[in-house]
């Protein structure tokens, strides 16, 4: 058994099956939906109750954890023996960052003698998840401490992120984008490209005309990327808000022009992520050989 802990949050919008399973502690991102409170519980039948109910017309807030609630979580897994390695968010994403960053230290104070590190993962949502998974299995498979950190920190800016959304509304509500730019995008049908770079930021790479288009360009960012390297059992995660057919198309696509690569799952985007993007976002995650929206 290893000697360590490897923790996260619920924005790794990893399935609760799978953080069950491997037991892999998560701490809960509070949303409200209509001004009701809720928590991330990271369970597939949440988030498709949360997408049907945006389509709906609900609408959907999400909460910073404080300092406290970090500090009570990293306590309660100190006080099991092992030390914590703990997987969040990218700084420049997450309000919560800085309230983890003075818990760690509250703790490094009680816990003098304990290790416990916190990673700047420059990752969101399921390109959080796919480090974590990643770390995990090397957990598993007997890895030390040094080892699992060293490949995480080597290898997490390696994490290609792809997006798309399909109305502008949601970003324009969370002040991603000028309600000026809303309005003409969603008059002219322009779906936004989204990518996170090394810094850890959402970025807008390419406007597509028309959701289709924008597919399209994911699908052709993945394919360059994956030409650039032996895609061989490549692991491919696609995360959705409610657009399964959307997810198939990208899923097949890949498949027809690499079938060599490995598993492409199909999950559920969390509802943290799906409450500033709204239904419809899709996203697509793997390895590559460094990060780039070409």
């Amino acid at each position: 058994m290893p000697d360590y802990i490897i923790a996260t949050s619920s924005t790794s919008d990893l399935p609760r099956t799978w953080l069950d399973e491997h037991n892999i502690p998560f701490i809960a991102y509070g949303y409200t939906v209509n001004d009701e409170g809720r928590e991330d519980d990271c369970r597939e039948e949440s988030r498709a109750a949360v997408y049907a109910g945006m389509r709906a017309g609900d609408i959907l807030k999400t909460s910073m954890i404080n300092e406290y609630a970090y500090y009570d979580f990293f306590k309660s897994l100190l006080d099991t023996g092992k030390d914590v390695i703990f997987l969040d968010m990218s700084e420049n994403m997450s309000a919560s960052y800085q309230n983890c960053k003075e818990a760690c230290a509250m703790i490094e104070k009680e816990y003098p003698d304990r290790k416990l590190y916190f990673m700047d993962t420059r990752c969101i949502s399921g390109g959080l998840g796919l480090l974590v998974m990643s770390m995990v299995r090397m957990m598993e498979a007997g890895k030390s401490w040094d080892e699992v950190i060293a490949w995480g920190e080597e290898h997490k800016l390696k994490i290609a992120h792809r997006f798309t959304v399909d109305d502008l509304k949601y970003l324009k509500m969370g002040g991603r984008v000028s309600n000026a730019s809303a309005l003409v995008g969603s008059l002219l049908s322009i779906k936004p490209v989204l990518y996170v770079p090394d810094a850890g930021t959402l970025d807008v790479v390419k406007k597509a005309r028309g959701r289709k288009a924008a597919l399209n360009d994911i699908r052709d960012g993945i394919l360059h990327d994956l030409s650039k390297i032996d895609p061989t059992g490549a692991e491919i995660h696609i995360l959705h808000a409610d657009c399964l057919a959307d997810s198939e198309y990208i899923r097949d696509e890949i498949r027809k022009a690499y079938p060599q690569v490995g598993e492409i799952a199909i999950t559920a985007l969390g509802v943290v992520i799906g409450a500033h993007c709204g239904p419809g976002l899709l996203a697509v995650f793997y390895l590559c050989d460094g990060r780039s929206p070409d």
